[in-house]
């Protein structure tokens, strides 16, 4: 897989650079049996599984989350797992909405 377009490349680096520079361990483009997590996070308490998506919405990329499993094999994990739906938009070319669940 590859991520499409250089807007969400962009903005997938951007966080990716802003993550590593706060000290966690931060992987893109994680590959699972049924597709590409963003972005996960994992801190000594917290792992984030976030999807981003480019002029979609918050709650869009939270039901990719959940529909495709991608926060299941971080559950086992013992630490507290949070989701997090982000969009970007092209037009002010910054995050328009974003949303967190446990």
């Amino acid at each position: 897989y590859q991520v499409m377009g250089k807007m969400e490349l962009y903005f997938q680096n951007c966080m990716y650079v802003i993550f590593k520079m706060m000290g966690f361990y931060t992987e893109v483009e994680r590959t699972t049996h049924r597709g590409r997590i963003d972005i996960v996070i994992k801190t000594s308490d917290y792992i984030y599984v976030m999807e981003i998506k480019l002029d979609g919405s918050a709650d869009e990329a939270l039901r990719q989350i959940h529909e495709k499993g991608y926060a299941e094999p971080y559950r086992k994990d013992g630490r507290k797992v949070f989701l997090v739906g982000v969009d970007f938009s092209s037009d002010t070319k910054g995050v328009e909405e974003w949303k967190i669940e446990e």
